[in-house]
């Protein structure tokens, strides 16, 4: 989904120690020798500064870090491509409100951490989901991503649910990957059809609707 003939703006939410912001650019730019400008951002001012010190010693002049929050980050007016890897509960869905609202062309996002809806979910009817702490914990980690998918459809991209690595290496192992489609009026129907009705059952109010939506 890259152009072979512009630069592409991709931004890695989250970038921690940047091993996978490093690579990326690696393989893209340097294998691949797409025209790429990668920015990862990460609250951790240290990390950023080695991460920034590593660039220059590589001559990844189109590699730059910076220093601040998903939610207000403003650096840039559009992006191609968005990606996080285990950015922590909301952080996740900060990154894919940025994502949508820059119409970015691809997303690929790891999640972590989902505790939000673990907090919220309720049901007289499928009240087995939330009586044992274990099995509601896994469901709720579920049911956040599934919203997450299908809110991404409503919203114009083509969403898949992967494993990305096995579960023996680590189980926070779920890739949301999204592409920037023509999605028909239909399909987007059907997934916020869907949302209302899992919001209904169990009582939830998810950060990313509410952020997509104004709920």
């Amino acid at each position: 989904q890259l152009n072979k003939n512009k630069e592409n703006v991709i931004i890695d939410f989250g970038c921690g120690k940047s091993y996978l912001t490093f690579a990326m650019y690696y393989y893209l730019k340097e294998v691949k020798g797409y025209p790429v400008r990668i920015i990862g951002l990460d609250l951790k001012e240290d990390v950023i500064c080695h991460c920034s010190d590593l660039a220059v010693r590589y001559g990844y002049e189109k590699l730059s870090f910076t220093c601040g929050d998903i939610a207000s980050y403003e650096g840039v007016d559009h992006v191609d491509m968005v990606v996080t890897l285990h950015a922590c509960d909301l952080a996740t869905d900060y990154a894919l409100e940025k994502a949508v609202g820059w119409g970015a062309k691809v997303i690929l996002s790891v999640p972590c951490c989902q505790h939000e809806l673990n907090k919220q979910m309720k049901s007289d009817n499928l009240s087995i989901l939330t009586r044992y702490g274990i099995v509601k914990e896994r469901t709720a980690a579920l049911m956040t991503d599934a919203i997450r998918g299908n809110l991404l459809t409503e919203s114009g991209y083509r969403t898949q649910l992967l494993e990305f690595v096995d579960l023996s290496h680590t189980p926070k192992n779920l890739l949301i990957r999204a592409v920037r489609s023509m999605i028909p009026a239909s399909a987007k129907k059907q997934a916020r059809a869907e949302v209302d009705a899992i919001e209904k059952e169990f009582g939830l109010q998810p950060t990313l609707d509410t952020l997509l939506h104004g709920k």
